[in-house]
């Protein structure tokens, strides 16, 4: 058994529920998910998920027919700073699925596969807080920033005035746009950017 064998399975022997042990298996060749989620709020030491998407990238393809959506259910109230982002009410999420549940559906479509998002920093942190009660440890899996990623392609081809704004990165990099902030679309837009970062970096 070689190094990362050893610690794989070290890790995964400390987990709070065994059932996850698959996120520190090897990851698919080629495969990510990207992931969006919408908050009650913008304090992530606070903020409830509201819904949850995600998409697998097989290579270089999105393939939207396996995809993620859902809806949750919080314990508290919405800010009505982030309704006015987002357009979800308290009563547009009493229908959904307690966190735990989607918590754990999550998990199992992600797996050990690498994370991609645009400013997933947050969406992590508020889903690494809500998951260490179930795990006992933050999620292992890589992230990957496409900000971060069109920031590093921009200062290579000597473009330092870096507008990171998602519609600068869209109109940039010559993809459409998607209403925003419904999960999904924000899922693919970040999965579009992605990979034409990959494919054909800014010159």
């Amino acid at each position: 058994m070689d190094y990362w064998q050893r610690w794989r399975r070290s890790r995964s022997q400390a987990l709070a529920n065994p059932a996850f042990a698959c996120l520190w298996d090897e990851a698919p060749a080629g495969e990510y998910v990207s992931l969006d989620c919408e908050m009650s709020c913008l304090d992530p030491r606070q903020a409830e998920i509201l819904s949850i998407a995600a998409i697998r990238i097989k290579g270089s393809r999105i393939i939207v027919s396996e995809h993620l959506k859902l809806l949750v259910k919080p314990a508290g109230q919405i800010d009505p700073a982030s309704i006015a982002v987002h357009g979800l009410r308290h009563q547009d999420v009493q229908e959904g699925m307690a966190i735990e549940e989607a918590l754990s559906a999550l998990l199992h479509f992600i797996g050990p596969r690498p994370l991609v998002g645009y400013y997933l920093e947050f969406d992590l942190a508020v889903l690494n807080r809500l998951l260490k009660p179930m795990l006992g440890v933050a999620l292992p899996n890589a992230s990957i920033e496409v900000s971060g990623l069109f920031y590093d392609q921009m200062v290579t081809a000597h473009r330092p005035d870096v507008d990171l704004s998602l519609s600068h990165i869209l109109q940039t990099l010559n993809l459409p746009d998607l209403p925003r902030h419904d999960p999904l679309n924000d899922a693919l837009l970040a999965a579009m950017v992605f990979l034409k970062l990959r494919r054909q970096p800014v010159v």
